[in-house]
């Protein structure tokens, strides 16, 4: 219920192009630009509410492709930190998400690498289809913190929960399947 009122309060339609703006209310992804996409509303909805969010958390997300869940985690009123690897996508976020008064840490990089500088993260949120767990993302993440995050290569991943145990492994809970864009390495410029 906290997601949806999260989800109400932002204008989706001020993360599409003009043209498209019938769009934006579809329970569909739709292209952004840079082989990237917006979610379905009901798949940000999902992440974010595997998250189990609490307010002042410090969340990391990776991709931050229109910055449309970037905002809807920013609502929730935990503190972001979003990385994106397309510069095009990073270029407009930049000058788009603070328009719109929200205030979130922005970096360009590769989001298999997580931002080590300001870790420990209470969650962690991937938003493209990752082939493998990033190991890099799991040694950012507090003990008892959550990762959410779509595994698998192809056109259907399992949506996994990984809770970071004092152990330092991580509990794993397995959710229902979806379909992302891949998760890749690297910049690209």
């Amino acid at each position: 219920e906290l997601v949806l009122s999260a989800m109400m309060r932002i204008p989706r339609h001020f993360f599409f192009e003009p043209a498209f703006i019938t769009q934006a209310y579809s329970d569909h992804a739709f292209k952004i630009g840079a082989g990237q996409t917006i979610s379905q509303p009901y798949t940000v909805a999902y992440q974010t509410s595997l998250l189990n969010l609490q307010k002042g958390d410090k969340v990391l997300e990776i991709g931050t492709g229109s910055g449309y869940q970037t905002c809807v985690l920013i609502e929730m009123g935990v503190k972001v930190f979003s990385i994106e690897r397309q510069k095009e996508l990073y270029d407009k976020a930049l000058q788009f998400i603070p328009a719109m008064k929200y205030n979130p840490k922005l970096f360009y990089g590769d989001g298999f690498k997580g931002i080590p500088g300001y870790a420990p993260f209470d969650k962690i949120i991937i938003t493209a289809a990752a082939p493998y767990i990033p190991e890099k993302l799991i040694t950012q993440l507090k003990v008892g913190g959550k990762m959410v995050i779509p595994l698998g290569e192809g056109n259907i991943q399992r949506m996994l929960r990984l809770t970071k145990s004092p152990d330092l492994t991580c509990i794993e809970e397995e959710f229902d399947t979806f379909s992302f864009v891949p998760m890749l390495e690297g910049r690209n410029g």
